[in-house]
């Protein structure tokens, strides 16, 4: 999944950064994953739809406090390669939470505090 390219630079790079914590990496890729899911169902594929389910996603993270820029994008993935409900699981809700565990091993072994917070 394309936007975990981008999560891992804040991850592994910004690690002290509230968008680098558990909650806001994990957190922000399944919601922003559901709107995408929702609003596909709901609205289709069009111009106007795609801006909705990103603003959407913006405001439900930064409501829920779970704001990860990269998660922004993954409503537009989800709906223009019409991916199904178990997209949410696998690779997003799997791959997030293997991406903080391999966050939290790197820097580990680096002597990096990683998270600040869990949740």
């Amino acid at each position: 999944m394309a936007p975990f390219g981008a999560s891992c630079v804040i991850a592994f790079a910004l690690p002290h950064s509230p968008l680098a914590q558990p909650r806001s990496l994990i957190g922000g890729h399944v919601l922003s994953t559901l709107v995408g899911l929702l609003a596909l169902a709901a609205f289709g594929v069009h111009a106007w739809s795609l801006a909705l389910a990103v603003g959407a996603a913006i405001t439900l993270m930064q409501l829920t406090r779970t704001l990860h820029p990269p998660a922004g994008a993954d409503p537009l993935l989800v709906m223009l390669s019409g991916a199904s409900w178990g997209f949410l699981l696998t690779p997003v809700l799997l791959g997030a939470a293997l991406l903080v565990l391999v966050a939290l091993l790197y820097h580990r072994a680096t002597g990096t505090r990683y998270p600040n917070a869990w949740w």
